[in-house]
């Protein structure tokens, strides 16, 4: 069975970069979200093996989001989507509950390295 994974991002682009590398790394795209708010009621209906997660976002930021998700699960397997000079971001995330983090813009060996190490593949 193949990985499923849940992109969160308020920017449609950065969502299509996601997928297509996933999609193309073998992982199945189990949905999108466009905002923290959004990302907490997919993670909660679709129970996506990993979440890419971006940190700024309307309504609930990315870190709030992950608050939320590790509330309702603690073994969620969250990576966080940081802009280059989002490091206080980034560190903050990974304190509440994110296990680890990519940076933008995307390099497409690197995403799925990542995926398959946060989710335990080898």
């Amino acid at each position: 069975m193949s990985l499923r994974v849940l992109i969160v991002d308020d920017a449609s682009f950065m969502r299509t970069m996601l997928k297509d590398i996933l999609v193309s790394g073998g992982f199945d795209l189990a949905g999108e979200a466009t905002d923290g708010v959004e990302a907490v009621q997919k993670f909660t209906e679709l129970k996506p093996d990993v979440i890419t997660m971006d940190i700024v976002m309307p309504l609930k930021s990315g870190i709030d989001a992950v608050r939320e998700i590790i509330a309702l699960n603690k073994d969620a397997r969250i990576i966080m989507c940081s802009a280059l000079g989002q490091e206080s971001l980034v560190l903050e995330a990974i304190n509440a509950g994110a296990k680890d983090y990519i940076i933008k813009p995307f390099d497409p060996d690197r995403v799925i390295e990542m995926v398959k190490k946060v989710a335990g593949v080898k």
